[in-house]
C-alpha cells in the first residue's frame, strides 16, 4: 500500500472531448507550480465521442484506461485510483478546470496524519459565482441532508474548515486511506451521492475532510436536460442513492425509525403524483443483500463496528469545529 511522494491526478471521462483541450493544459500549469512528481490518469467510461483519440494524439504521456462498458462514475474513477502510484490523488471531473495556484494552500493539510482529504471552492467556468463551498451537515428528522454549503465570513482568517464531504468534482485525498476504504462504493453507480458516502466512511474511521476556501477551480455547468424521461431517471437514481446512504450509515435504531419516515415520505410523493419515487424505493428494496454486504465489509475494514464513529457523532464533531468560526451558509 506504500506510495511514492507525489500527485496522481485521476479523471473519469465520458464524452469530454470538447472540454479536455481546456482542462488538461490548465491542470499541467497547476502541477508545474508544485515541486512534486506527478502523473495523470484518465479512465474513460466508454466514450462515444473522439476523446480517446484526442488524448492519444495530443497527450501521449497520459495514462489512459479504456473501460469496456459504460458503468458510471464510481467504477470508472476507481480504476484510476487503484492504478495511481503517488501518495496524493487528485480526483477531478472532466468538466473542472484548475486555477494556476490550486495546490498551494492544500498540501499542508496532509502534514496531519488524520487528514483524509481537502476540496476547494468551486466557481463558475466564466464567472466567479460560487457553486460549491464547504459542506454543512444537517438532518431533517432522521434524514441526512445531502445539500448545504458554507463559506467563511472572512476568507482571510486562517482556519481549517471541516467539510461533511468532499465533492467528487475535485478532491485531493490520501491514496493510502482511499485504498484502505476500497475507493468509491460502486453500489451507487451510475452517479450521485457516492462522494458523500465515501467522505462519511472516512469521517467514521476517525479521519478528517476539509474545505480550503483559497484554493479555487472552475466548473462548467452541464446543459439543461430537455428529455423528460432522462430527468425522471436521474431523480430515481438520486433518491435511490440517498436511501442507500441512510441504510449504510444510520445506527440500527435510527435506521428503523428512518424506514418509518421513508414510508411516510413515499406515501406523500405518491399523493403528489411523483410515481417515480416508488421506483426509487423498489430499487432500494431490491438491493438489500448488497447493502448488508457493503455495511459488513466496512465494519471489517474498521476492525469491528465498535471502532466506527456514528453518523450523529460525525455531525456533532463537524458542527463543534465550526461553532466559533463566522460562516455564511447557502
Amino acid at each position: 500500500m506504500s506510495s511514492k511522494k507525489g500527485i496522481s491526478v485521476v479523471i473519469p471521462n465520458y464524452n469530454g472531448e470538447t472540454l479536455l483541450p481546456q482542462i488538461i493544459p490548465a491542470l499541467y500549469e497547476a502541477l508545474a507550480q508544485v515541486n512534486l512528481p506527478h502523473e495523470m490518469i484518465i479512465s474513460d467510461d466508454r466514450s462515444t465521442d473522439d476523446s480517446i483519440n484526442y488524448i492519444r494524439q495530443n497527450f501521449p504521456q497520459i495514462i489512459l484506461i479504456e473501460n469496456k462498458i459504460n458503468a458510471g462514475f464510481a467504477p470508472a474513477i476507481n480504476k484510476g485510483i487503484f492504478a495511481a502510484q503517488y501518495d496524493l490523488v487528485l480526483l477531478l471531473n472532466s468538466d473542472v478546470k484548475l486555477t494556476p495556484d490550486y495546490f498551494d494552500q492544500q498540501l499542508s493539510y496532509f502534514e496531519d496524519p488524520e487528514t483524509f482529504g481537502v476540496m476547494s471552492r468551486i466557481i463558475g467556468w466564466d464567472d466567479d459565482h460560487i457553486q460549491d463551498g464547504g459542506k454543512y451537515p444537517s438532518f431533517h428528522g432522521l434524514k441526512i441532508k445531502t445539500s448545504g454549503n458554507y463559506i467563511p465570513a472572512d476568507p482571510h482568517e486562517k482556519n481549517r474548515l471541516c467539510s461533511m464531504y468532499l465533492s467528487g468534482a475535485n478532491a485531493l485525498v490520501s491514496r493510502e486511506k482511499m485504498i484502505r476504504l476500497g475507493g468509491f462504493n460502486e453500489l451507487f453507480a451510475p452517479f450521485y451521492v457516492e462522494d458523500f458516502e465515501l467522505s462519511l466512511r472516512a469521517w467514521r474511521m476517525g479521519w478528517k475532510c476539509y474545505y480550503e476556501h483559497n484554493a479555487v477551480c472552475r466548473h462548467r455547468v452541464s446543459s439543461t436536460i430537455k428529455q423528460k424521461s432522462k430527468k425522471i431517471f436521474i431523480k430515481k437514481i438520486y433518491n435511490r442513492n440517498k436511501m442507500f446512504l441512510h441504510a449504510l450509515h444510520l445506527e440500527p435504531a435510527q435506521r428503523f425509525l428512518w424506514q418509518l419516515q421513508l414510508a411516510g415520505e413515499t406515501l406523500i410523493q405518491l399523493l403528489l403524483g411523483k410515481f417515480w419515487f416508488l421506483s426509487s424505493w423498489r430499487m432500494y428494496l431490491a438491493a438489500q443483500k448488497k447493502i448488508r454486504a457493503s455495511r459488513k465489509r466496512f465494519q471489517q475494514i474498521a476492525g469491528g463496528k465498535d471502532q466506527l464513529m456514528s453518523t450523529r457523532s460525525v455531525v456533532r464533531k463537524i458542527l463543534h469545529s465550526l461553532s466559533n468560526i463566522p460562516i455564511k451558509r447557502f
